[in-house]
């Protein structure tokens, strides 16, 4: 048995973490002794390590957040399996963003060495863009009005999408998948544009001012 104090020196948090735990179901209830105090068994041990771990991923976006949060609060409730379920689903899209992370690495090397592919003649309407990249209109409508990408009109005014313009959106959204600001997207947009030589991988080593794009493929590694 364990008290408040103990699971939280145990896990380096203030005791109000764990009753907050407690409070939002990330945990079981604890038991109550006579005297009205918490005390806490192995599963609670068990369980408070889940969340710890769940919550420590930087990648949030697309519901992955919410996804964890679920799953914690599933297993908190004794329903194992249904935890468990939830949890290859989780896995399924992690690995889906890895792979997405993996495609805009490769779209950022071949940007920089200038040696990418013939452009593949995509024309695209945002529509058909955002159902492409599995994003919402809106979402498109904010990256343009934030300055992250100028997409060419029609003569009817259409907005209409390219090759080139795909492959920068597909580096944008895993970006933002890795929690990166717009800001800080469109800073890496400019080195990208600014400079030949760069390790894309985590060699390179660049000024305060730009460690955005080793932070990026260290978050795109997901490993």
């Amino acid at each position: 048995m364990y008290r408040t104090a103990q699971i939280a020196r145990m896990f380096g948090v203030h005791p109000n973490t764990v009753r907050l735990y407690e409070r939002l179901g990330m945990i079981p209830p604890a038991l109550r002794q006579k005297n009205g105090y918490r005390v806490f068994t192995e599963v609670h041990v068990e369980q408070f390590k889940l969340a710890r771990l769940a919550l420590r991923a930087e990648v949030t976006q697309n519901g992955l957040r919410k996804r964890a949060i679920e799953i914690i609060k599933v297993s908190a409730t004794g329903d194992y399996d249904r935890a468990i379920e939830l949890t290859w689903s989780y896995l399924g899209q992690v690995r889906k963003e890895q792979r997405n992370a993996e495609e805009a690495i490769e779209i950022t090397e071949e940007l920089l060495s200038d040696s990418s592919p013939e452009a593949c003649p995509v024309h695209l309407l945002r529509q058909e863009a955002a159902d492409y990249l599995e994003v919402t209109i809106d979402t498109l409508r904010n990256w343009e009005m934030n300055g992250l990408l100028r997409v060419k009109r029609m003569k009817n005014g259409y907005r209409v999408y390219n090759h080139e313009d795909v492959q920068r959106l597909k580096l944008i959204r895993s970006l933002r998948c890795a929690n990166y600001s717009l800001s800080a997207i469109l800073r890496l947009l400019q080195v990208l544009a600014d400079t030949s030589e760069v390790d894309v991988r985590g060699r390179w080593t660049p000024p305060k001012t730009q460690k955005i794009l080793s932070r990026f493929a260290t978050a795109c590694s997901l490993h």
